[in-house]
């Protein structure tokens, strides 16, 4: 049997699903972090937590996908390269659980029940302690801003396979198009 050279269908319905949440969720957090107190302010909290909750609902099949049915080997390269993104990738994952699991935890420790789409109350992970809330917060801070210079360097790095190397790496993961022989990954 030849090996896949293509993500799977529900891959790159994954991929582009949470790539589009988070690139909506973080600048929604910048954005209604200035904002002073006020409905409109407390109604973009919702929604970011909202979309937090909801990649991470969907980074566990994801994760359980990508464990079950391993990705199409990496196309050839220098061995730095390769090592880099596979780091690159199990980095991105670590975040995409990490970084909505800390927000969930903060406004548990600042006394803020998440509510998710406004119908599911959420346990709160922690008891209200403002002190862990504040730390929470900035930990929440600091995480986002890391899984944005990784999303930036992923992109970078498909776009750069894409048009310097000139391989398929970046059409591997596009909805829609077929690898070179048409395989796809199962």
């Amino acid at each position: 049997m030849i090996p896949a050279t293509s993500y799977s269908a529900p891959a790159k319905l994954a991929h582009w699903l949470i790539a589009a949440l988070i690139l909506a969720a973080f600048p929604l957090g910048l954005y209604m972090h200035e904002l002073p107190l006020s409905p409109e302010k407390l109604r973009l909290y919702s929604y970011h937590k909202w979309i937090g909750i909801t990649v991470l609902l969907l980074f566990m099949p994801r994760l359980l996908w990508r464990l079950v049915r391993p990705p199409p080997a990496l196309l050839p390269g220098p061995a730095w390269q390769l090592k880099l993104a596979e780091a690159t990738h199990w980095l991105l994952y670590l975040l995409m659980a990490a970084v909505p699991l800390c927000g969930w935890l903060m406004s548990s420790a600042k006394g803020f029940q998440v509510v998710y789409l406004g119908l599911v109350p959420l346990p709160d992970l922690v008891g209200k302690d403002q002190a862990l809330g504040t730390l929470l917060a900035d930990l929440h801070s600091s995480l986002a801003w890391a899984l944005m210079v990784l999303i930036v360097v992923h992109a970078a790095a498909a776009i750069k396979h894409h048009l310097i190397d000139r391989d398929a790496t970046l059409r591997r993961i596009l909805p829609f198009v077929k690898s070179p022989s048409g395989e796809t990954h199962p």
